[in-house]
């Protein structure tokens, strides 16, 4: 006695097969010509046929759309998943960290490229490309040619920020908040160097001959 309903299933898979066609290996007809296949409803696949691919001969599968492999095993994305991505299923990809979109195709920088940067693929790893004055993995460190010096530190392009007593492009200038008297000039913060012969805090000081 047969199995209820085996005979209408098999059937079914035999005609879907047929009409599917593959190109034969070996027949007479042109290359690229579709031909029909045998279907043997007695044919076992070890591994089975993964993603509803149907085993047509022995260890032979017939895949469904969007799958490929031996065993349907591998899924097949259209276009293909770029930049190192990987097809989980038909049409869905999963991006590297730096990449996005439908296929992996849009270059994405964490966290953003400030100050005018642009985000670019670089040998596969997501880059922010800075413009000449900036620099740092998200083009947030300004750049001073001309150095920033007494402890002051470069906040913008060309832009000093510099430490209580000092002044000037590269906080090179010394501020005295009382004036150095007699000549005198300001080195360092308050801190007075006087021309002979004065001397004293600002300068104020004339020594005496003898």
């Amino acid at each position: 006695m047969g199995v209820p309903g085996l005979g209408s299933t098999l059937l079914l898979l035999g005609s879907v097969v047929a009409i599917a066609g593959v190109c034969a290996a070996g027949s007479d007809a042109p290359r690229g010509v579709a031909v029909g296949f045998v279907f043997d409803p007695k044919a076992k696949c070890e591994p089975p046929c993964e993603h509803a691919g149907i085993c047509i001969r022995n260890n032979t599968c017939f895949c469904s759309r969007g799958y490929e492999g031996e065993t349907c095993q591998y899924a097949n994305c259209y276009p293909k998943c770029k930049n190192g991505g990987e097809c989980l299923r038909p049409g869905k990809c999963r991006c590297p960290p730096g990449f996005g979109g439908r296929y992996c195709h849009k270059v994405t920088c964490d966290g953003g490229c400030w100050n005018g940067g642009e985000c670019i693929a670089v040998n596969g790893v997501a880059k922010c490309n800075c413009p000449s004055s900036w620099s740092g993995s998200k083009c947030q460190e300004a750049s001073c040619p001309q150095g920033c010096r007494n402890g002051g530190i470069c906040v913008a392009p060309g832009i000093c920020s510099c430490p209580e007593g000092w002044l000037g492009g590269a906080c090179h200038t010394a501020v005295c908040t009382q004036p150095c008297l007699n000549g005198g000039k300001c080195i360092s913060p308050n801190k007075c160097r006087c021309r002979p012969p004065y001397s004293g805090p600002r300068c104020e000081d004339r020594k005496e001959s003898h």
